[in-house]
């Protein structure tokens, strides 16, 4: 569930779902069953919207602080200034529930410089809009190094080798893709092998989500490989509808848009699990309400967005090492 739909919840709905994330935790119960209570001490002593302005406020340090002193003056008779820091405890696990992986930033100046505590730092990035995927889709068209590797890998997997009953077939497209995309596939025999073992055809045409788990585990040798992001890039190119390609600059868009308007609710290994992967595209779609975009179309926009507002050094004309 994103942050919308989490705070259309009553709150016995709410503190249900809570619940079962603090259970999963491996959690003292003592702790368990503190923070179920506390966390939402607000909501019970203030109201829901206090509650969520103050979680989801852009200075929550300072808000929760002030917010909860206020409330505690009122209507606790203990030591106000002792007890407010564990009911903030309480609303940051809270925070790390519906954002998964938030770093904020933290300086002590009591601390030297060197320690520091390790931040992230927030970037400007247009907001998501039809005005925005209409932008970076035209901006793709022109881009002809990138264009013109599409319409070749098009043409490979569409016209000239579109089925994967033949280990050349299979093993010219896995070199194509690793250059390509510069997946960095030191040994492409053993995966195009594997490729051919599955017998994928069917899957691919029906749209199977779990072939790209089946396909990226690659035994050569005697270590087991994980080439994630090449099969979502294998499956894809098959039926780009139903396989949106896993990319890191995708990732971290992603990730970004979740920190600043939690369009769902995820952590960053879900990324990694393909199924969810694409649930989270589906959520990122419809809460910015690009619907009439299709996979192949948010895929690109996301990473021509991530491209230029969270650029890495890739080789020359590569569509990245993603």
């Amino acid at each position: 569930m994103n942050v919308e739909e989490l705070k259309h919840l009553s709150y016995d709905d709410l503190r249900a779902i809570y619940k079962k994330y603090l259970l999963s935790q491996n959690l003292a119960k003592t702790t368990i069953s503190t923070s179920f209570t506390d966390t939402f001490y607000l909501w019970r002593y203030g109201s829901k919207e206090l509650f969520w302005d103050t979680v989801l406020s852009a200075d929550f340090e300072k808000k929760s602080k002030d917010t909860l002193t206020n409330i505690l003056a009122k209507n606790s008779t203990g030591n106000v200034r002792k007890i407010v820091n564990g009911y903030i405890s309480h609303l940051r696990r809270f925070k790390n529930f519906i954002f998964p992986d938030n770093v904020n930033v933290v300086y002590n100046s009591n601390y030297s410089q060197s320690k520091k505590i390790a931040t992230k730092r927030k970037t400007v990035v247009p907001k998501p809009s039809v005005e925005q995927i209409e932008y970076y889709l035209e901006k793709w068209k022109k881009l002809e190094d990138y264009h013109f590797q599409e319409d070749a890998l098009d043409k490979l997997f569409f016209e000239l080798c579109p089925q994967n009953t033949e280990i050349t077939d299979v093993l010219l497209k896995c070199s194509t893709l690793n250059d390509f995309y510069s997946t960095n596939i030191f040994s492409i025999y053993p995966v195009a092998k594997h490729i051919l073992h599955l017998q994928i055809d069917e899957r691919l045409s029906v749209g199977d989500e779990t072939l790209v788990d089946d396909i990226k585990k690659v035994r050569i040798k005697s270590k087991v490989m994980n080439f994630y992001s090449f099969a979502t890039k294998y499956c894809s190119h098959h039926n780009p509808v139903d396989f949106p390609i896993y990319d890191s600059y995708v990732d971290v868009v992603l990730r970004h848009f979740r920190m600043v308007d939690g369009f769902s609710v995820f952590s960053s290994d879900d990324l990694k699990n393909y199924s969810r992967f694409k649930s989270i595209l589906i959520d990122f779609r419809k809460y910015y309400e690009l619907e009439n975009y299709n996979l192949k179309q948010i895929d690109q926009y996301l990473w021509l967005l991530g491209k230029e507002y969270f650029a890495k050094k890739y080789g020359k004309n590569k569509l990245s090492s993603k």
